[in-house]
């Protein structure tokens, strides 16, 4: 019990302890990507304003870009996506240098800073690829060392707002469960597609599915990400853009009330069961964590779907206490993927190929939220504090 309670406590330290590391000042924040067929939209997002210098234009396989006034931190590197194979920063004097490794032939088409605004808190330096040539191979490098892999892929559970009775809300030409549906249904094909995953909905046909049910659907499966997908809905036909929730202070207070309301709720979360007052702290720090990580992925789920073009609302990573995000053990989004009662976001959320692509960035978010484990997380706070990605 004394162990399991240490390991909690050293984890979300250790969570805290990188969020802090993430608001030093003056830093590559990290790097997205955009891929639609020839093009490549990469967005480097920064603390500060910085000029960049191009060094490889992507002649020989490869773009380099030196960044002044920005340090790399612990540096970054990963996968990339489309015309990107991978990439990496390193320091570079008093600035950074972003390398790009190609996976085609691409050239450099236009390159522009970005400042803080629409919801957005930092500088971002965006550049557009755009193809050229054939595949390149990539050149021969040392191997580097990897994590231990998992013993299992990880559960993806895919939650498909309202259906059966429950419309949702009602567009010009669509009702929102018919929406959420074909967004889930393509979602888990484009994860099943990349291999890495195991996928389970909540629904998969215009049944009706109790709120409560999801949840306990995720948390019986033992899942390591829940995301519900929704359609939002406005008075003003003007207001658009998609927005992404995660579980208020207010809501984990009621899900560890609702949570402790049976004599064997600790046998539910596997703790000890020794020592009541022990295992309520436990659950404290594990819903403390799970929002931590739930936070995590939406930042990095907005950054994904603001790098496609996708139009987001102002305040974009809101927070409440819907019953969908109640689990204590499972981190969990609502994705209101744009505004049915908008003209534009209906026409585009019943649009095949557009919405195929925004749940291309989805799945690119959830790709870069498990293959990155060690990036800092965005603590949860109280209120509506919590930043805006």
């Amino acid at each position: 019990m004394t162990a399991l309670a240490f390991v909690v406590m050293c984890t979300v330290v250790l969570f805290a302890t990188r969020g802090l590391a993430w608001g030093s000042s003056g830093e590559v924040l990290g790097i997205r990507f955009g891929a639609d067929g020839d093009r490549t939209r990469v967005v480097i997002d920064l603390e500060k304003s910085a000029q960049g210098r191009v060094i490889d234009a992507g002649a020989d396989g490869r773009v380099t870009v030196a960044l002044s006034g920005v340090a790399t931190g612990r540096g970054l590197d990963g996968g990339g996506s489309g015309l990107v194979r991978s990439f990496r920063v390193d320091a570079n004097g008093g600035g950074s240098r972003v390398q790009l490794e190609l996976a085609r032939g691409s050239e450099i088409e236009r390159r522009f800073l970005l400042p803080p605004g629409d919801g957005v808190p930092h500088f971002r330096y965006v550049i557009d690829l755009k193809a050229t040539g054939a595949a390149i191979t990539p050149a021969r490098t040392a191997p580097r060392a990897t994590e231990p892999r998992r013993a299992e892929k990880p559960l993806i559970v895919i939650d498909a707002g309202h259906g059966g009775r429950d419309p949702g809300a009602a567009g010009a030409n669509v009702r929102e469960k018919t929406i959420t549906l074909a967004a889930a249904l393509a979602l888990k094909a484009e994860l099943e597609r990349t291999g890495k995953y195991r996928v389970h909905m909540t629904r998969s046909d215009d049944s009706y599915v109790d709120l409560n049910r999801r949840v306990t659907i995720a948390r019986q499966a033992n899942a390591d990400l829940f995301i519900s997908l929704h359609a939002d809905a406005g008075s003003d036909p003007a207001i658009r853009g998609a927005s992404v929730y995660t579980l208020s202070e207010q809501g984990a207070g009621r899900a560890v009330r609702e949570f402790t309301r049976g004599d064997n709720w600790h046998r539910d979360l596997h703790l000890p069961g020794r020592d009541p007052s022990v295992d309520r702290i436990l659950l404290d720090m594990t819903q403390r964590a799970t929002q931590n990580r739930s936070a995590q992925f939406a930042r990095v789920l907005l950054t994904h779907l603001e790098a496609t073009d996708r139009p987001l609302l102002r305040r974009s990573h809101r927070d409440a206490g819907l019953a969908v995000l109640l689990a204590p053990d499972v981190p969990a989004v609502l994705l209101e993927m744009g505004f049915i009662t908008n003209a534009e976001d209906e026409r585009a959320l019943s649009d095949e190929r557009v919405r195929r692509r925004m749940m291309k960035a989805v799945a690119d978010g959830i790709d870069r939220y498990f293959s990155q484990p060690q990036a800092p997380l965005m603590m949860a706070s109280s209120g509506g504090a919590m930043g805006q990605p």
